[in-house]
């Protein structure tokens, strides 16, 4: 009988796991609207204990603990907020150093940094040139829509500083990808901030993330909702507009949600495939062709992402920063113990053995999977709670980006694993001269 292994590194059984560091908690220089971290300074109850900066013990533990848990070829580190550069750029010399100082022989360190940008300046720069960093960068799109909501403690605006950030990080050449919030406004705009950010930011790489959160987040952890809050999908008060909306104002609607990627999906292929990098077009491509989705929103199951406070406390997910979600302390046990523990694989085994029947039975089940757990708050049609509250807008793109994926994918030669034009299903007939590059 023939035995296979699975991925191997250095004779032995590969071992990956992420953490999303949050190094200064939820401290942040400016004061986004819907920022869904800047709360977790009350709920975690930082005045009683709970230090907004990580001390060079728990630093240097975690990080230990980080590479010591991991047998793979490169390991990839983390730091978010709250704004990690308020730490100051000794700081992150700091971190370089103890990376360096626990590193394996063989084994590749990298970093990614996420940003607001307003601290930056030519010797951060040089520094993550030098240590190759990948920075996120946070811009909502042109300087009326990303001053909205993205403003500093005085309610100022902070485009003209984010967009030095961008000045500097091509002048030092820093790789760094764009993170752009899609809300109420953004996502009645989606050419006028994909343009701005293909043409004006010259971004590498794009990540478009739905604003979606309840009025509740504040305090009610995901899945601890109470059931006469879950509403039925197509219910008016769903709408971030209704003025009984059980979502904030500033969020991005379902259909507004879809209609979004359709509008920047048509732009891309046409105009942009192979020039420009969108996260979500580009896994979707993944998926098509009958690889497992990159992105673990939309992959089949989670977990494999857990979230660090100063202190050293660790959360099921960056989004489950909530007690009832709390996994252990790094002080107390060892990090990768508590990433492959029952519990957390309990925790990541939900998101599929949870689908309601309606996302079972789904076309595009193989797409998304449900999506995030914790934006499935609302019900089916039929009253089954558990259903995601951007159901709508994702099986609106998914159905409307089907047949171009799948052109695209044959004309590349590359199969088609999935959706009403899969290999299965027969070949698609187009020809070139109709199909491409207008209309699908």
């Amino acid at each position: 009988m023939l035995v296979t292994q699975g991925p191997q590194f250095n004779g032995k059984a590969s071992k990956r796991l992420h953490v999303m560091a949050k190094p200064i908690g939820a401290a942040c220089n400016i004061d986004c609207t819907y920022c869904y971290y800047l709360s977790k300074q009350d709920l975690l109850e930082y005045k009683k204990g709970c230090s907004p900066k990580m001390d060079d013990d728990t630093l240097e533990t975690y990080i230990r603990q980080y590479i010591e848990g991991q047998n793979t070829p490169e390991i990839i580190f983390s730091w978010q907020g709250g704004e990690p550069t308020m730490l100051g750029l000794e700081y992150f010399q700091k971190i370089v150093a103890f990376q360096k100082k626990y590193q394996p022989v063989g084994v590749k360190i990298s970093n990614d940094l996420q940003t607001n940008g307003t601290l930056l300046n030519d010797e951060w720069c040089a520094f993550l040139a030098d240590n190759h960093f990948l920075i996120g960068l946070s811009i909502d799109g042109p300087e009326l829509l990303h001053n909205t909501y993205r403003t500093n403690k005085a309610g100022r605006g902070t485009f003209k500083q984010v967009m030095k950030a961008v000045e500097l990080l091509h002048k030092h050449k820093v790789n760094f990808a764009t993170l752009t919030c899609v809300n109420n406004l953004t996502s009645q705009n989606p050419l006028e901030v994909y343009r701005f950010l293909r043409d004006v930011v010259k971004s590498p790489q794009m990540q478009f993330i739905p604003i979606v959160e309840q009025k509740t987040f504040r305090t009610t952890a995901p899945q601890k909702w109470q059931p006469q809050d879950q509403l039925t999908q197509g219910d008016a008060r769903l709408n971030p507009y209704h003025k009984d909306s059980v979502v904030e104002p500033w969020c991005v609607s379902a259909e507004a949600w879809g209609d979004f990627l359709i509008a920047v999906f048509d732009e891309w292929i046409t105009k942009d495939i192979g020039k420009v990098f969108v996260q979500y077009f580009e896994a979707s491509v993944e998926t098509w062709m009958g690889r497992k989705n990159p992105l673990c929103t939309l992959g089949e199951i989670c977990g494999k992402g857990l979230a660090m406070e100063p202190n050293g406390d660790v959360f099921t997910c960056d989004h489950y920063v909530y007690p009832e979600y709390k996994v252990g302390n790094i002080h107390h046990q060892k990090l990768d113990e508590m990433a492959y523990s029952p519990e957390q694989q309990k925790f990541g085994f939900a998101k599929s053995r949870n689908l309601t029947t309606q996302c079972q039975q789904c076309d595009y089940k193989f797409a998304c999977h449900g999506e995030c757990p914790k934006n499935r708050f609302i019900r089916t049609q039929e009253g089954e709670p558990g259903l995601n509250y951007l159901c709508a807008g994702w099986h609106k793109f998914f159905s409307h980006a089907d047949k171009a994926i799948a052109y695209v994918l044959r004309m590349t030669g590359n199969p088609v694993a999935h959706g009403q034009y899969s290999d299965e299903r027969g070949t698609l007939q187009v020809r070139r001269a109709q199909a491409f590059p207008t209309k699908f």
